[in-house]
């Protein structure tokens, strides 16, 4: 492969977006394919008050979040943090978590994955018709080593007033 075939770079206006479950859009940037699994990049775009997922815990990957736009919220292992552009949210393996969009304007993040895999499970919601059912998004998630937990996430999105 020549120098020159290796040389990327992906425009604003480009990489493949996706609806994601409830009220995020995700853009796929790079692929653990393109890594060799070491990692993916996805950019995730939440609508206002949108939550990106249940109360989750990953066993392959650790998942950094790096805030481009608005406030992100966040539950990092019992505890409430908030984010803001600039700022970088750290989501370890093992550890239970969840994230939204704090605001009443639209919000956007750069999500690093790293081991890839993970962004596997967000393609697959390309497939969906409507919102899973817990079952269902249970079993989506078991299938990438992801444990759901919805009866943390649903008193959470009513405090907040959540849309998921």
């Amino acid at each position: 492969m020549s120098e020159k075939s290796q040389v990327r770079v992906l425009g604003a206006d480009e990489g493949r977006i996706i609806p994601g479950i409830g009220h995020v859009a995700n853009r796929f940037m790079i692929d653990g394919a393109e890594t060799g699994g070491r990692f993916a990049l996805v950019q995730h775009l939440f609508e206002p008050r949108a939550l990106a997922a249940p109360m989750h815990r990953h066993h392959d990957e650790d998942e950094y979040t790096f805030v481009l736009t608005g406030t992100i919220g966040a539950v990092l292992g019992g505890t409430e943090v908030y984010a803001g552009p600039g700022d970088l949210i750290f989501k370890p393996r093992g550890q239970w978590h969840t994230f939204w969009n704090a605001t009443d304007e639209p919000a956007s993040v750069l999500e690093i994955i790293s081991q890839a895999g993970l962004e596997d499970m967000f393609k697959s919601f390309e497939q969906l018709t409507g919102m899973p059912t817990p079952e269902a998004l249970k079993e989506m998630a078991g299938k990438v080593h992801v444990d759901v937990d919805f009866d943390s996430t649903f008193p959470l999105v009513e405090r907040l007033g959540l849309a998921f």
